[in-house]
Order: C-alpha cells, then sequence, then structure tokens
C-alpha cells in the first residue's frame, strides 16, 4: 500500500510563509500527478495545485500568484510553496499522488496563519 508522508506545516504569521513536502514512503513507479489540497474545519477538501511529471502546472484560483507546486521527480517529492499567507488559508494540507496502479492520500499537515 502507498504511503505519503507530509512535513512542513506549522504556525505563521499573515504574510509570512511556509514550504510544504510530501514524498512517498517506499518507492514508487511510475507516479503521474502529484498535488496539494486542503480542507479548511467546516469546509470540503479542495484543491489547491496539481503538477504532472512533465512539469505541467494548475492553481486553484485561491493560491494563484501566491503558492508555487514544484517536484523532484528522481525523489518522487512534491513541494508546495506558499507565500504571502493569509488566515484563510489555515487548512489542514493533503497531498496526493497517482499512478497507473495507484492512487493515494497523505495524512495531512497543519497550516495555522494567525497573529
Amino acid at each position: 500500500q502507498v504511503q505519503l508522508v507530509e512535513s512542513g506545516g506549522g504556525l505563521v504569521q499573515p504574510g509570512g510563509s511556509l514550504r510544504l513536502s510530501c514524498a512517498p514512503s517506499g518507492s514508487i513507479y511510475p507516479i503521474n500527478v502529484m498535488g496539494w489540497y486542503r480542507q479548511a474545519p467546516g469546509k470540503e477538501r479542495e484543491l489547491v495545485a496539481t503538477i504532472t511529471r512533465g512539469g505541467s502546472t494548475y492553481y486553484a484560483d485561491s493560491g494563484k500568484g501566491r503558492f508555487t507546486i514544484s517536484r523532484d521527480n528522481a525523489r518522487n517529492t512534491v513541494y508546495l510553496q506558499m507565500n504571502s499567507l493569509k488566515p484563510e488559508d489555515t487548512a489542514v494540507y493533503y497531498c496526493h499522488a497517482n499512478g497507473p496502479l495507484f492512487s493515494a492520500w497523505g495524512q495531512g499537515t497543519q497550516v495555522t496563519v494567525s497573529s
């Protein structure tokens, strides 16, 4: 069973930055699309950004111009650089990855934006 491990969440003041990372716990090949989703209290999980193996990216409106998704294919690792964070970015952020034979979620990492 594929397991994804996220890291990099935490508490940050408004206007601050955080960098999230996600990688599978074991060897997985190949991974097609990797992405980040988030779920705020009382709300449904929503897409933040995705990136294909070839580097094509997609961003939800909420993160355009502030968030940057990237990946290291050699390490099967995906990153989310979040700048100019706002209180409304507070949520649990989940990593997702899929390939021809699997689809997997991470357990989530808490991001709290508060002064």
